[in-house]
Order: structure tokens, then C-alpha cells, then sequence
């Protein structure tokens, strides 16, 4: 990762009293101590490609855990360091005929990052989150304590229930509800609860046969109309939406995109038998798909081709907006399937007053969770996105959905808290901060605003 230890792939930027790289978990823990000792905040960072500041310190000191690179795979499951890249999971899952289900777009992630944020990505459609296919952490806190829990190891004092939002994602907030186990209150706390040092995650077989598609259209109805249909095909894994702006902002690279698409789905299914495969010819003729002109594919050189495309819109989004000088602007708001139309319509016909022809939008639609990607070549541009991203945060509450489903709120988007809970339900949150935190020194300014 390129980034440097105080900045992210967002374009945030802070400063930091000293910058600590411990190789194991005995230099961890005396660092720990001697920040506890000295009341220094203490941030932690991952690889840096997290999106919302969450990494970014200001002020105190800084951990990076990337030496934390411990990788065993076992049938089912994998030990993992916090240091080490969904990438290097990947690949050694594979090895061993195996693969892990969440599937975040940015690959050169940590794992401990993407604990922190419950992150999610393409393959969550049949999934879900990080937070599922956890079975054990083992985290350092503040004081310099090492937890190793397993999942289903109960938190030892009482929570309130806060009830979650009816989107399918979500990731703001500490998740409380009475009974809940350490794991799920860990997972999702953006390192502001304990450091993850390494974790057990499940592994699933790989599926004897995948069938991946990019599939193109002549209109965005369209695409909603096949999507109303696609969510309730068998076995279907991912199924992500690409509008048009997105399919010219990247054509350069794929030249071969049709001129004449509008909009297009990104798709991949669990084959079973040759049924499976005919039945999408119907599928394409139904829903008026271009299907002389979409690309499918089952061998592993088609998937990487097909990740890379998905992967090169983010990646050229936020080369615009670094080329531009603005900080990388996206809404990373779900909603439920039902409000899933309601929502696009609202993001577009928001977005053409104020940024025509500099935005586009792409993601995980399955899941009624899409990026709005804003790219302003100006102040007032800017000015204008950042209002529209607190705009869109309430309109996405008020269906029902979260103001964050996968990048966490880290510092940026901290203002978003309030929108999502009451003040009562976060000061519930902040009663489990003290009481693991009491000296408020992991993570200042992540999603709590520095108040306390």
C-alpha cells in the first residue's frame, strides 16, 4: 500500500507525536503501556486503504500492526494476522482448495482493518459481512490487556438493546443488544474498543464451478427491472450495478465496452448443473439485456479479468478526484431492497443539480447499497457533495437503512452518528467505550467526534 502512515487512500491527512511498529505482541503491549502511563491516544492503522480517516491520527501516537503477519490455513478455517492482506488470504485459501466469503474490493486491505470496519463487499450479496465469519479474536486493549475470545463468548456486563437498521448492511456504531458476544462487539468498533491482533476465520470449500457475467444494458430501468428478478435466482453471489458515467469513466481501459450500453450488472453464480447456465439466456432475453455484447466466463482468468474491471472504477474514481485536489467524496449508505428505487432516484436527481457529469455510481446493488462516487472540479462542487453526502445519510435513515454498510464512519464521517441513533442509544455506546477505555485514548475523533 502506498499510502503514507498518516494519511489514507480518502486524501485525509494528520500528524502524529511518534509512530510505533511493533514486530510482536510483547512490543505491542509495552507500547501500550507506556502510552497508558503517559495518557497518549493511541491510533491504530492498517493498510491504508480505508476510506473515512479512520487511521488517520491527530495527534498522540500512531501503531501500524503491519508486522503482525502470522497466515495458517486449516480445513475450515485460517489464523490470520492483523497484518496480513486479504490478498495473501486469497491466495493461500486457494491453495488449499478453500476461500474466504467476504470479498471487499480493495485486496491489499488488512484483515485487521477490515475487522475493525466490518467491511463487506461483492460477494456479500450471499454472504454478508466480515462480522459472520469470525470465530475467534484476539485483541490488545488500551491498558495493554490481551483477550483471546471465541465466538460466543458473552460480554461480561449489561447493554442495552439498540435495534438495527432494515437494511441488509450496516457497520456504525457499536452493535449492543443484551447477550451479545465479544466478536460482535470487537468487530465493527473501528479500533476504538481494542486492538485485533489476529483472528480465526472460516473457510468454505470452493464451488466446484463459478459462472461470472458483465452483463450490459440499454437503460437503467432496465437494470432495476432484472435486478427485481436476479435477487431470488439459486446460488447467486454477487450482483453489482455499473451506470453509465461509470462505464465511460473507464473505457479507455475496456474499449471494448458497448458504446451504446447504459448501465450494467456485474454477476457471478454457483454452477451446479448445465440448467443453471441455459437458464440465463431466458434471464437476458427477459429483461432486454444486451446479451451479444455482455462478457461471460468461468475460468479463473476470466474472474481476475472480471475482478479488475470492477476494481478499476473505485481505483479510477479516486485517481479523478486526487487529479482534481478534493478529498475522495461517496456515500456508503444502504437501504432496504424495497427502497432500493426510491433511493437511486434520489441520489440521481440530487446529484444533477448540483455535480452534472462529475459523479457516477456503481456497487453493491444487491444488497440496495451502491456508491455515489462524486468528482467536483471545483470548490463549490465540493462544497456542494459534502451537503449532499449529510443529505443523502438522513434520506437513507429515514427509509430505514444505515448510514454506513461497510467503510465504517472513522473521522469524516463521524457527523453521521447522530443521523443513524439518538442521543440516549450513543450514550449507551459511549458507556461501553469508558468502561473498556476509560482514559478515551483509542481512536479519538473515530465516529464519537472527539466528544466523550
Amino acid at each position: 500500500m502506498s499510502w503514507s502512515y498518516l494519511e489514507d487512500a480518502s486524501g485525509a491527512k494528520g500528524h502524529a507525536e511518534k509512530i510505533c511498529v511493533p514486530n510482536n505482541e510483547e512490543e505491542l503491549i509495552q507500547v501500550l503501556l507506556d502510552a497508558a502511563s503517559e495518557g497518549v491516544a493511541i491510533t491504530i492503522a492498517g493498510g491504508g486503504s480505508g476510506l473515512t480517516g479512520g487511521r488517520v491520527p491527530f495527534g498522540g501516537w500512531l501503531i501500524s500492526m503491519e508486522k503482525f503477519r502470522r497466515l495458517d490455513v486449516h480445513p475450515g478455517l485460517a489464523t490470520v494476522g492483523a497484518g496480513v492482506t486479504l490478498h495473501e488470504l486469497h491466495a493461500a485459501a486457494k491453495a488449499a482448495n478453500q476461500f474466504y466469503p467476504p470479498d471487499p474490493t480493495e485486496t491489499m486491505a488488512f484483515l485487521g482493518g477490515t475487522i475493525a470496519c466490518n467491511s463487506s463487499g461483492s460477494r456479500s450479496f450471499k454472504y454478508g459481512a466480515t462480522r459472520r465469519w469470525l470465530l475467534r479474536l484476539r485483541v490488545a486493549l488500551a491498558d495493554g490487556t490481551i483477550m483471546d475470545v471465541r465466538r460466543g463468548d458473552p460480554i461480561d456486563f449489561d447493554v442495552p438493546s439498540i435495534p438495527p437498521p432494515a437494511s441488509r448492511k450496516h457497520s456504525a456504531g457499536y452493535q449492543l443488544k443484551p447477550g451479545m458476544d465479544w466478536i460482535d462487539l470487537f468487530c465493527g468498533s473501528e479500533g476504538t474498543l481494542g486492538i485485533v491482533i489476529e483472528a480465526d476465520v472460516q473457510l468454505l470449500p470452493n464451488p466446484a464451478e463459478l459462472l461470472n457475467g458483465i452483463i450490459f444494458f440499454p437503460s437503467d430501468e432496465a437494470v432495476h427491472n432484472a435486478l427485481d428478478d436476479w435477487r431470488n435466482v439459486p446460488n447467486v453471489r454477487m450482483l453489482e450495478y455499473v451506470d453509465d458515467p461509470a462505464l465511460r469513466m473507464i473505457e479507455q481501459r475496456y474499449p471494448d465496452v458497448p458504446k451504446h450500453a447504459r448501465a450494467a450488472i456485474i454477476m457471478e453464480q454457483i454452477i451446479e448443473t448445465d440448467a443453471d447456465i441455459d437458464a440465463w439466456a431466458d434471464r437476458l432475453a427477459a429483461a432486454g439485456a444486451l446479451e451479444a455484447e455482455s462478457w461471460f466466463g468461468s475460468s479463473d482468468f476470466d474472474r481476475e479479468r472480471f475482478r479488475k474491471f470492477r476494481h478499476a472504477l473505485p481505483e479510477t474514481s479516486l485517481a479523478i478526484s486526487v487529479k482534481n485536489g478534493f478529498p475522495s467524496l461517496g456515500t456508503d449508505f444502504s437501504v432496504p431492497i424495497e427502497k432500493n428505487r426510491e433511493m437511486f432516484a434520489f441520489y440521481r436527481e440530487h446529484m444533477e443539480r448540483i455535480m452534472p457529469g462529475h459523479y457516477c455510481i456503481f456497487g453493491h446493488v444487491g444488497d440496495a447499497h451502491p456508491h455515489v462516487n462524486m468528482l467536483p472540479a471545483t470548490q463549490q462542487e465540493f462544497d456542494l457533495g459534502t451537503e449532499a453526502l449529510m443529505i443523502f445519510a438522513r434520506k437513507a435513515a429515514s427509509l430505514g437503512g444505515s448510514v454506513s454498510a461497510e467503510h465504517g464512519l472513522g473521522k469524516r464521517k463521524a457527523k453521521f452518528l447522530p443521523v443513524q441513533y439518538t442521543a440516549e442509544q450513543i450514550e449507551s455506546m459511549k458507556a461501553v467505550k469508558r468502561r473498556l477505555d476509560p482514559g478515551w485514548r483509542l481512536g479519538p475523533g473515530t465516529f464519537f467526534e472527539l466528544a466523550k
